[in-house]
């Protein structure tokens, strides 16, 4: 897994958007940091983490912990890319058998 992050912080990223849904800035941060993900129907494509929190391969409890723990500052974004990316890698394996 290859990881591209945005180069702006989150507050710039949100602003350039200027979405009229007033997107929060964490969301398009995640939204903007896209991760190379050679595991399943991905097939080696740039896959936002947004994008990647919200297939089948991560669990409804496990991205409303991680949202919430990225969200009040508990988890950095690469630690989340880290996440994200094991959980997205195991669960392909785990089908592949």
């Amino acid at each position: 897994i290859t990881v591209k992050s945005s180069n702006q912080d989150p507050v710039t990223a949100a602003r350039e958007g200027d979405n009229p849904l007033k997107e929060e800035p964490w969301e398009t941060t995640l939204k903007t940091t896209k991760i190379r993900v050679q595991a399943a129907e991905f097939g080696g494509h740039e896959v936002s983490l947004w994008d990647l929190l919200q297939s089948r391969f991560i669990p409804e409890e496990s991205r409303e912990e991680l949202l919430e723990l990225y969200r009040a500052g508990e988890l950095s974004l690469e630690q989340v890319r880290t996440v994200v990316s094991t959980i997205v890698s195991r669960a392909a394996a785990a089908r592949a058998e």
